[in-house]
């Protein structure tokens, strides 16, 4: 799905859209913990002007939503990292995020090890600079996002 490699900006090919990370706080808290290296954050995956993410709710149904880029609604904005191109259309990225709907269902979410940015990690597997520890590492920009 996703170009690999840091140069990301340099690997685009004519027709190919950006796909980002939207990282959000989700407590004030993070204004300090950040420079640490810590806190707890929300993340969503924004290509083709779409930002998807996974949350919880009680029905065996999809637990992946559409929003507004950088927007999620009970969350604050902190950063947008540019994780690669993809020349994926709207219809194929639906069609993808239909496929990770199969495996996240809303009441499978779990708060530490089924989460936001477990799904975010699934949906950009292309991607090198993604990793897990406790929650999503992304290394390349020093961005922790722990439990969310």
């Amino acid at each position: 799905m996703l170009c690999r490699g840091r140069s990301s900006t340099r690997c685009r090919k004519s027709g190919s859209v950006p796909v980002y990370l939207n990282v959000y706080d989700l407590t004030s808290m993070n204004g300090c913990a950040y420079w640490l290296g810590l806190g707890v954050y929300h993340s969503g995956v924004q290509v083709h002007g779409v930002e998807y993410a996974f949350g919880a709710h009680e029905k065996p149904t999809t637990g992946i939503y559409e929003g507004e880029p950088r927007q999620c609604e009970g969350f604050t904005f902190r950063k947008q990292i540019l994780i690669g191109w993809t020349e994926m259309s709207l219809a194929e990225i639906r069609g993808f995020m239909e496929e990770l709907a199969q495996d996240y269902k809303g009441n499978s979410y779990k708060l530490i090890t089924r989460n936001c940015n477990h799904f975010c990690n699934d949906a950009l597997s292309d991607s090198p600079e993604i990793l897990y520890r406790v929650g999503l590492i992304v290394s390349r920009e020093s961005v922790y996002c722990a439990i969310a």
